[in-house]
């Protein structure tokens, strides 16, 4: 049984010289039909001739190149332009006269190239066919008529360049879409890497560092060198996920952290040595969106920040779940140490406000107060990333 829904995605799959053969077959057929013969257009008002094998010529000569007339359409205009000139001399005045239009509004718009010598040739050649008829009938039709119908035709081929231009005008649009679209994607999976490998690298090396002053108790340093290996695993894994996003068969969602792993988060910063306190107030919301992810990162940017430049002062996470938005805010209170991990150069905290700001939040990061440094967000929740 043949499923009507999908005949229109059939249709389109079709060489379009087989689409627009139907157009051109129509045509011709309609040419030979009693009622229409002789009623095909014409230039000038003269007397229809019988139809004989010429006109059979003639027809088929105006009516197949519309077939071609998106493949070719250079070919196919000046074939029916050659077909609808003999169709005018010999006056049959066939219907298939109304090829001329229509391959002139298909060469307006997807003729490539020479579009001025196409316009100026057909111009040129008006001229010989005008004069021409006007010596078979003299008189038959006022020279205003001749220009009437000159820029009738320049109408269609008018319409054909600007369906080109409309179409030239999307597909730019559609291309810089897609460009901002990638580099919204590289620009999103940059962002990625850098929270991920910051993050774990400098866990190890504070957890390596650590572990060097473990040596005379062997259960504390098998726990710090299984820690190492466990966020070495993890952090394996994230750039294995972050890496198939750039495979071009890849098309499984990306699971990306949320609020419900801060736990998870806050206990690897313990681990590695770092007293953080976790306050949550309030429930997240059912449906959060980007806000949750966003969320995540800030927590994750501020405990590995306090790791590099204050580890082993007091930290505290206090994160407010609203009904519209998310508030985060790490803080500690600047009596550690600056751990041995290279500097990153400020990246972090720049990246998470351009976040927040693009869901329509506030971000601010820098001294507190009382000593050390506070990290602050208020995120709102269903906002477009």
């Amino acid at each position: 049984m043949i499923d009507i829904r999908r005949i229109p995605d059939r249709w389109r799959r079709l060489d379009v010289t087989v689409r627009d053969a139907p157009l051109a077959l129509l045509l011709a057929a309609t040419s030979f039909l009693p009622g229409f013969q002789g009623s095909g257009t014409r230039i000038i008002e003269a007397p229809a001739r019988p139809y004989d094998m010429l006109a059979v010529a003639v027809i088929v000569l105006q009516a197949a190149p519309l077939a071609v007339r998106r493949r070719w359409p250079a070919i196919s205009l000046a074939l029916v332009v050659i077909g609808f000139a003999a169709d005018q001399l010999l006056g049959y005045h066939t219907p298939t006269g109304t090829a001329l239009p229509i391959a002139l509004l298909s060469a307006g718009a997807h003729l490539g190239r020479h579009r001025l010598a196409a316009v100026l040739a057909l111009s040129a050649a008006y001229v010989p066919l005008v004069v021409a008829l006007d010596r078979l009938h003299p008189g038959a039709e006022e020279p205003s008529e001749f220009v009437t119908f000159y820029l009738a035709l320049a109408l269609f081929w008018g319409i054909g360049a600007w369906l080109r231009s409309t179409r030239a005008a999307e597909a730019e649009r559609r291309r810089r879409v897609a460009e901002a679209t990638r580099a919204a994607e590289r620009t999103r999976i940059a962002r990625e890497l850098h929270d991920v490998v910051t993050h774990h690298v400098t866990a190890m090396v504070v957890q390596a560092e650590a572990a060097r002053y473990l040596t005379a108790s062997p259960d504390r340093l098998d726990a710090a060198l299984d820690a190492i290996t466990d966020t070495g695993r993890r952090a394996v894994a994230d750039l294995r996920r972050l890496l198939d996003l750039l495979n071009p068969g890849h098309d499984a969602p990306d699971r990306m952290p949320s609020l419900g792993e801060l736990a998870a988060l806050v206990e690897r910063i313990r681990r590695a040595g770092q007293p953080v306190e976790l306050v949550e107030d309030g429930k997240p919301a059912e449906i959060a969106g980007s806000a949750e992810h966003v969320a995540y990162r800030v927590v994750q940017e501020a405990l590995t920040n306090a790791l590099k430049y204050a580890h082993g002062s007091r930290t505290g996470v206090r994160v407010r779940y609203g009904e519209k938005e998310i508030t985060v805010e790490v803080t500690n209170d600047g009596s550690g140490t600056r751990s041995a991990s290279p500097p990153g150069g400020g990246r972090g905290l720049a990246g998470l406000r351009e976040r927040v700001e693009a869901l329509g939040g506030d971000f601010d990061a820098g001294p507190a107060a009382g000593g050390g440094f506070a990290v602050r967000a208020r995120i709102p929740v269903g906002g477009a990333s």
